[in-house]
């Protein structure tokens, strides 16, 4: 069985980015201190019996998440401790500046995703988060290495384990070609205490783990941040309204999608715009 590089939560930028060169992956130990954890799962307890197990997309998408995980989504709007200090740490923004702006002006979150995975769980289709970008990845998909247009993690609100569902990585497989599939000793379980974080690029190999247990719910956040130009997974504008984006910070809200792409210094232009104007700035006048 493979393994990951794991670091406590002070390990430098550096060393961390190495191994995400590296590997694709890394887990980084105790990330969130323990009441920011108990006040985001406090947050969630009064919605998690109510959540729903199916994502009323379509049949394929259920069939992906499976009929035994509990789904809550626009977190960012739910807690706002959640909003400004997991969506805007500053670590998984030091990884983004290196992974995403050397294809970018500014990138925004993807999606904050609760998934709670129940007992008798299976085991995800092994799959590259950026491909849901089908028709940018599908120009890459000969190269032996992706381009970065997603980064993303997997937030442990409860101790991960193997029986569990702990994230199952394949280690090294940002570098794969798109034929090569892993073999079972190359597969790595991201066990990890509640607060800690395995942080992977949108070009690794990856799935949930499968629940063996026969009363635990595998509780944890998937993460992600996208390139500013692409359009997001969630709909965040509206997941997190103006009325609740208006009392976070300007850098919150322009991860959340109120910001504007800005490419001129590039030789390009602006997207995003309202009126000619910067959504933030319209939100500080009170404006939307």
């Amino acid at each position: 069985m493979a393994d990951l590089n794991r670091y406590p939560a002070d390990t430098s930028y550096d060393t961390i980015m190495r191994a995400l060169d590296h590997s694709g992956a890394v887990i980084i130990e105790n990330l969130l201190p323990a009441d920011l954890v108990a006040d985001i799962n406090r947050a969630i307890d009064p919605l998690i019996d109510s959540a729903s197990m199916s994502t009323e997309i379509n049949e394929y998408v259920d069939a992906f998440f499976g009929d035994k995980v509990r789904h809550i989504s626009g977190l960012a709007g739910k807690s706002s401790r959640f909003a400004e200090e997991v969506m805007c740490h500053p670590l998984l923004l030091a990884m983004c500046d290196r992974l995403l702006l050397p294809s970018c002006s500014s990138y925004q979150l993807n999606l904050a995703h609760l998934m709670d995975r129940g007992p008798g769980s299976e085991q995800q289709m092994i799959h590259r988060d950026q491909d849901v970008w089908v028709h940018c990845v599908n120009q890459q998909k000969n190269a032996a290495a992706q381009q970065d247009i997603q980064v993303a993690c997997i937030i442990a609100l409860v101790d991960f384990t193997r029986d569990n569902g702990a994230t199952c990585v394949v280690p090294g497989s940002h570098r794969w070609g798109y034929d090569r599939q892993p073999q079972a000793d190359e597969l790595a379980y991201a066990e990890m205490p509640a607060g800690s974080i395995v942080l992977y690029r949108g070009s690794t190999l990856h799935a949930g783990g499968g629940n063996t247990t026969a009363d635990r719910w595998r509780r944890g956040i998937h993460m992600s941040y996208c390139l500013g130009w692409l359009r997001t997974e969630e709909n965040n504008v509206l997941a997190v309204p103006p009325a609740t984006a208006r009392s976070l910070s300007k850098r919150a809200q322009e991860l959340l999608g109120y910001g504007l792409h800005d490419a001129f210094s590039d030789a390009g232009g602006y997207l995003g715009a309202v009126a000619q104007r910067h959504p933030t700035a319209l939100l500080a006048e009170g404006l939307l």
